[in-house]
């Protein structure tokens, strides 16, 4: 445990970011698999109605250093790719 109070302090942020994180990642895993689901099924609308919020998620997680900038953008172009692939 930690004995200095910067530490306390540390330990008390990092509980705070970590919970902050957590919901960054779990809707972004949400609206993907949710976006998936609607491909799976032939809702190309609907998915593609999605796809917004999906871009808003990644790049806001991005942005606050959740995931990488990269990584956001692949996780884009995968999605994109996998709604123009089963529109055809």
């Amino acid at each position: 445990m930690a004995i200095i109070k910067s530490a306390k302090k540390a330990i008390r942020q990092n509980k705070k970011r970590k919970a902050q994180n957590i919901v960054y990642r779990d809707k972004i895993k949400n609206l993907i698999k949710e976006v998936k689901f609607l491909v799976s099924a032939k809702k190309i609308k609907e998915a593609k109605n999605l796809l917004p919020s999906v871009y808003k998620a990644l790049d806001k997680s991005a942005k606050v250093g959740v995931i990488k900038k990269n990584n956001a953008s692949r996780k884009k172009s995968r999605i994109t790719k996998l709604i123009a692939k089963s529109e055809k």
